[in-house]
């Protein structure tokens, strides 16, 4: 017979925290009841230009940012650029799927670029994905 502690019960993951970048208000509202159904997802804020995205990224501990590239004032680009280095994982959704915006989404340091036509219904896992590897 050992004198061992018992075993700690291993921590459950943390949250993940999503902040959407969307000007649709439907697409908006579809994107937070979608996303919210998700285990371990909590959407802490939808906000539709540049700025609100850039100060809601810095001010909340977000850990994923839902981008659209066409904002009501501003750009996911700017947002991009705003953020630099020091920022979560960016999932870009936007209808403007052009090969540059792809090509200049990820330089600016975009983890995922989806388009929303096709890659609607691949959100869900993406997000899934980002909460094993960053929620722990």
């Amino acid at each position: 017979m050992t004198d061992d502690p018992p075993a700690a019960a291993p921590l459950p993951p943390r949250r993940l925290r999503v902040l959407l970048v969307e000007d649709s208000k439907i697409l908006t509202e579809r994107l937070c009841e979608a996303l919210s159904a998700l285990e371990g997802i909590d959407v802490v804020g939808a906000v539709d230009t540049q700025a609100t995205a850039t100060a809601s990224a810095r001010e909340q501990a977000v850990d994923v940012i839902v981008l659209d590239l066409q904002l009501r004032e501003g750009t996911g680009f700017g947002v991009l650029r705003d953020l630099g280095a020091d920022r979560p994982a960016v999932v870009v959704l936007t209808n403007c799927a052009l090969p540059e915006y792809r090509v200049c989404a990820q330089q600016l340091g975009a983890d995922h670029f989806l388009n929303k036509s096709v890659d609607y219904e691949r959100l869900a896992e993406v997000i899934v994905e980002l909460r094993e590897t960053r929620g722990h």
